[in-house]
């Protein structure tokens, strides 16, 4: 008797849970889908692409450089506050040269994946495999 009313109690307070939070699931459901689906047409789409290749390994190598960020210092003359933009421990007056330093971060860690390429490609037997 105890057991079957303890079974009735857990469905009707998963139920009302399930009642209260399935408008926020479904949206994380279908955010989850909408960017898989776009996900896959983009996998299609590069497969036609040649220059596919090259825009991974950028997008790599960007994931792998830490971001710019924007920090507010006193002014050395004045010692109003400006803002100044933070990049790999050395500060930049102007965000553009922020940029032009990141970017040229990224082209070099690109540059060296594609200089151990040969090495790693010749590591690996005719099927694919590694020796």
């Amino acid at each position: 008797m105890l057991g079957q009313l303890l079974t009735i109690f857990v469905v009707i307070l998963a139920a009302l849970l399930a009642y209260r939070y399935h408008r926020p699931v479904l949206a994380a459901l279908k955010r989850f889908d909408d960017a898989n689906r776009a996900r896959i047409e983009g996998e299609i789409r590069d497969r036609a692409d040649s220059l596919a290749h090259f825009r991974h390994t950028l997008k790599i190598a960007e994931e792998q450089v830490e971001e710019i960020v924007e920090i507010t210092v006193p002014d050395e003359r004045t010692g109003r506050p400006v803002k100044r933009y933070l990049f790999e421990g050395e500060v930049f007056a102007d965000k553009r040269e922020a940029l032009r330093a990141r970017d040229e971060k990224i082209r070099i860690k690109a540059r060296a994946f594609y200089m151990e390429l040969p090495a790693a490609l010749a590591a690996r037997k005719q099927d694919g495999k590694l020796r």
